[in-house]
């Protein structure tokens, strides 16, 4: 028989209030992952799971976990968690709001007098913003999974230009478990994986419904640094026959691409395709031809194959662009990540737990990569919660309300509860 049980919304509002307060940057909220910003996330974290009595434990990658002992140690347990790092001037309720409802479930668990029939651990993940910092993907939750490789741990942040392992040493922690293969945690000592994340879009909000349940998490294909190479002129003495203009042949790339997209999508592939940087550089200037333009990529999609029908298109048109155009692409190294289906037992029971809590609900893919693919990758049962949002995400204008993140957090407890009992 499952007590009534309720999540201390409390507890994750006095927290929400800290982080911000302790992160704001003049702008919006930086949370540096292997940094100052991370690190204090971190220490405020493991005070407030120390009041409540939560076992304390970090990995040598740095993750925290924090758990409420269960009546039998030697089952699975299951983890709830998130990141705690951001994005350079983002928003307070990224990643955060997973680890603060973990708390809030073991709080209210623990003020319950409830003891579950296994632990329930909360885990606080480094660096999963990694894309913003360094350019790879789940450092942290890879490194617990043991799945982090060695080449991962000589990516270069983005500001310092020092490696992931050199970050990891100034914060104290040992790159080496990496490079041993060596592992926090896994299928055999893990039941489920449960994170619970602001949806980051407007579908919920458009919908009217507090609470998403993820059926998967696309994978990626990325180029950081492409460049396109041309020749700088006089805007006004030179003709169009003879520019060799690098901003109308990006500006061409990505028009192409944009109708490629509406054709797949037509098709029936769900993708997106974004250039998220398009610029010139610090030689362009007013009355002169670009010689010189800048760009990142970032296509996505729980199926490859249609990531992949991006880019067949993307190298066909630079073939053409550079010869009429004249002009040379160089579209640097690529990165990416694999998909992830969200577990078929995990989003029956979190749909089970939503009608017990009386949840309205909306079962959807999510559009942005998160831990819990990590965890389904490894094998684990992994599952997420989404929470209706405001403002998009990775800004500082990102919102949450309290009861939509209170109606996701009853959910969870259901869940955990329910798996636990």
């Amino acid at each position: 028989m499952i007590p009534n049980l309720s999540p201390d919304i409390d507890l994750a509002a006095r927290l929400f209030d800290a982080l911000r307060a302790r992160s704001f940057d003049g702008v919006g909220i930086t949370r540096e992952a292997y940094g100052p910003g991370e690190r204090m996330a971190h220490a405020l974290v493991r005070e407030a799971a120390g009041e409540i009595g939560l076992e304390i434990a970090v990995d040598p990658i740095g993750n925290m976990t924090m758990t409420l002992p269960g009546s039998d140690r030697a089952a699975k347990r299951i983890v709830l968690g998130s990141h705690l790092d951001s994005v350079p001037q983002g928003g307070n309720f990224d990643g955060a709001a997973g680890v603060l409802c973990g708390l809030t479930v073991a709080a209210g668990m623990r003020r319950a007098g409830f003891t579950p029939a296994r632990d329930v651990t909360v885990m606080a993940i480094r660096a999963e913003e990694a894309g913003a910092w360094f350019p790879t993907s789940y450092p942290g939750s890879r490194g617990a999974l043991g799945m982090l490789k060695p080449q991962d741990l000589e990516v270069r942040r983005m500001d310092t230009e020092r490696t992931l392992a050199d970050h990891m040493r100034e914060e104290g922690f040992d790159p080496g478990f990496a490079l041993r293969g060596e592992r926090s945690m896994g299928p055999d000592s893990v039941a489920a994986f449960l994170e619970l994340h602001i949806e980051q879009g407007p579908v919920l909000e458009a919908e009217g419904i507090p609470v998403g349940i993820v059926t998967g998490i696309p994978g990626s294909r990325r180029l950081r640094k492409g460049r396109v190479s041309g020749e700088y002129n006089h805007s006004g003495a030179t003709p169009r026959k003879y520019r060799r203009d690098a901003a109308i042949s990006l500006a061409e790339l990505a028009v192409a691409l944009d109708e490629a997209w509406c054709r797949l999508e037509a098709q029936g592939h769900r993708l997106v395709c974004t250039f998220c940087e398009m610029a010139t550089t610090d030689d362009a200037g007013f009355t002169k031809i670009a010689g010189e333009a800048l760009f990142s990529l970032d296509v996505r999609s729980v199926n490859l194959h249609s990531c992949d029908a991006i880019f067949e298109v993307l190298h066909t048109r630079v073939a053409g662009i550079e010869a009429r155009r004249g002009v040379s692409f160089d579209l640097g190294p690529e990165s990416g990540s694999r998909p992830s289906l969200m577990d078929q037992g995990v989003q029956r029971g979190l749909v089970r737990a939503a009608q017990a809590a009386g949840v309205a609900h909306l079962s959807m893919p999510s559009g942005a990569g998160h831990d819990a693919a990590a965890f389904a990758q490894a094998g684990i049962p992994a599952g997420m919660l989404f929470v209706r949002n405001q403002n998009g995400s990775h800004n500082p204008k990102e919102e949450m309300r309290m009861q939509d993140f209170a109606a996701a957090c009853a959910v969870a407890m259901q869940f955990t509860a329910e798996m636990s009992a």
